[in-house]
C-alpha cells in the first residue's frame, strides 16, 4: 500500500518537481496551491506527511501549521521555506513542525527527511541521523562531514563508503563487504576501485590528523576506528 502525502505549495514548478520526484518513489500525491485549501486537505488526517511550503497566499503556511496542531492533528510536517535563519527554523520547529528544509534543497534530501518521518512515525523508535567515530561526524541528512571541527569535502561516492564504515567502527570490512554495500555489486569486478577510494577517503579523512582512523588490515580488509 502506498503512503500518501500532501504537498501544500504555490509555486508550480516546485510543486511539480516534488510531486514528480515523490511519484516515482512510489508516494501518492494529492496537491494544494494555496494554505486554505491545503489546510482543508489536511484536517481529514489521512496523509502519512505534509510538505508545507511557508509562504503561501490564502493562508500562511505558519497559520495552517497552528490549525493543524490546535485541532490535533499530528500528522507529521516538513516545511520547505526560503527563510533560513536559526530564528526561523527555530521559529517553524517550535510551532509544531517535524522537519525544517532551507530553499533551494536537494530533492535527495527532502526524500530522505521524508522517510525519516515515516519511519519514526511507524515505528516509534528514534532514527538515527548522525554517525561518529572519535572527532569525525557524519550528518546523513545534511550530508556533510567533519573532523576535528573541520569540515571534509567527500565526493558522493566516497561519503557512502564512509558511511558504510561508521556503521562498522571497530569492525573489520572485507572487500566483498564493500563491493555489496557500497557499489552494490555481487561480483569482484577485478579492479582497483576500492583500493582507490580508501586512499582518497584516507588522505582527507586522515592528514594532518592527531591519529588516523582509517586503517588496513592486511589480508583482511578495513576497519575504522580509533586503535590500529
Amino acid at each position: 500500500m502506498s503512503r500518501k502525502l500532501l504537498i501544500i505549495e504555490d509555486d508550480e514548478a516546485t510543486a511539480s518537481y516534488i510531486a514528480r520526484g515523490l511519484g516515482e518513489e512510489g508516494f501518492a500525491i494529492d496537491r494544494a496551491s494555496n494554505g486554505r485549501d491545503g489546510l482543508f486537505l489536511a484536517t481529514d488526517g489521512a496523509y502519512d506527511a505534509i510538505v508545507l511550503d511557508r509562504m503561501l497566499p490564502a493562508m500562511d503556511g505558519m497559520a495552517v501549521l497552528a490549525a493543524l496542531r490546535a485541532a490535533g492533528i499530528e500528522t507529521p510536517v516538513i516545511i520547505l521555506s526560503a527563510l533560513g535563519t536559526p530564528d526561523d527554523r527555530v521559529a517553524g520547529l517550535t510551532a509544531g513542525a517535524d522537519d525544517y528544509l532551507i530553499k533551494p534543497f536537494a530533492f535527495a534530501e527532502l526524500l530522505a527527511r521524508v522517510h525519516l518521518l515515516m519511519r519514526k512515525r511507524g515505528s516509534g523508535v528514534q532514527v538515527v541521523t548522525t554517525l561518529a567515530c572519535e572527532d569525525l561526524e557524519m550528518d546523513l541528512l545534511s550530508r556533510k562531514v567533519r573532523r576535528g571541527g573541520k569540515s571534509v569535502e567527500l565526493q558522493p561516492r566516497e561519503f557512502r563508503l564512509l558511511e558504510y564504515l561508521l556503521r562498522h567502527v571497530d569492525e573489520v570490512v572485507t572487500r566483498t563487504m564493500l563491493l555489496e554495500g557500497v557499489w552494490d555489486y555481487h561480483f569482484d569486478p577485478g579492479t582497483n576501485v576500492i583500493d582507490v577510494h580508501i586512499s582518497r577517503l584516507r588522505r582527507k579523512l586522515d592528514e594532518g590528523a592527531e591519529r588516523p582512523l582509517l586503517h588496513t588490515v592486511r589480508g583482511a580488509g578495513y576497519r575504522l576506528g580509533a586503535t590500529a
